[in-house]
């Protein structure tokens, strides 16, 4: 879901279909992959009390595991007792582990599907969000899940975007981004390496918060 570790935080995702069938998909609205609006503002909106909380949250969920776990449990209850934890391997690489507890297990003492497909989700908007920063809205379109094998021990999610998502936050617009998940079960014995349970494939619109400003006032402008 090492180098040091940098725990991320998502922000607004649709909650996925729960199923354990092979080949199941959850989607939502397909989205296309280019920027899909124009440039935010030179001159921004005033932001209202209401909107500069929200920003001090939100800066708050990226600032630190503390914080981040804070808000979990009061917006985002699944990842925080999942234990999931995004891992920052290098500049561009990250990870996240989903721990082999009792909450994220079946009756028959393996990774529930139901499990490894939420926290696919909540993997990839904790990476998005984690890139882009407080001062953006990260959103889940489509989310496709192919179960391969049982998963008998920690899951690892290996986080792979097809486009550069430093160049898409450059250009200040809404954007589409789409990441590619190997989901891997963590082998401890020494000589083995870990086994691929499952992959996914997560699409995210991401919006600057300014844009939802701009755009209420020229609804009320009307």
């Amino acid at each position: 879901m090492s180098s040091p570790d940098t725990t991320l935080q998502p922000r607004s995702v649709d909650q996925p279909v729960w199923s354990e069938a092979n080949g199941t998909t959850a989607r939502g609205d397909v989205a296309s992959t280019a920027p899909s609006a124009s440039p935010v503002s030179e001159n921004p909106p005033k932001l209202s009390l209401y909107d500069r909380i929200e920003a001090f949250i939100s800066g708050l969920s990226v600032r630190d595991t503390f914080w981040h776990r804070v808000c979990s449990l009061i917006w985002l209850p699944l990842a925080f007792f999942s234990g999931i934890r995004v891992k920052q391997i290098d500049t561009n690489s990250f990870t996240a582990v989903l721990p082999f507890k009792r909450f994220n297990r079946n009756w028959y003492h393996a990774m529930a599907g139901g499990a490894l497909l939420a926290n696919s989700e909540i993997a990839g908007g904790m990476y998005v969000f984690g890139v882009c920063g407080a001062q953006y809205t990260v959103v889940c379109k489509e989310l496709e899940y192919k179960f391969l094998r049982p998963c008998l021990g920690p899951a690892v999610y290996k986080i792979h975007p097809r486009e550069d998502l430093k160049a898409l936050i450059a250009s200040k617009t809404e954007f589409n981004i789409t990441l590619d998940l190997d989901i891997l079960q963590q082998i401890n014995r020494p000589g083995e390496r870990d086994k691929r349970v499952g992959k996914c494939m997560a699409a995210f619109h991401v919006t600057p918060k300014v844009h939802h400003k701009v755009k209420k006032l020229r609804v009320k402008q009307r």
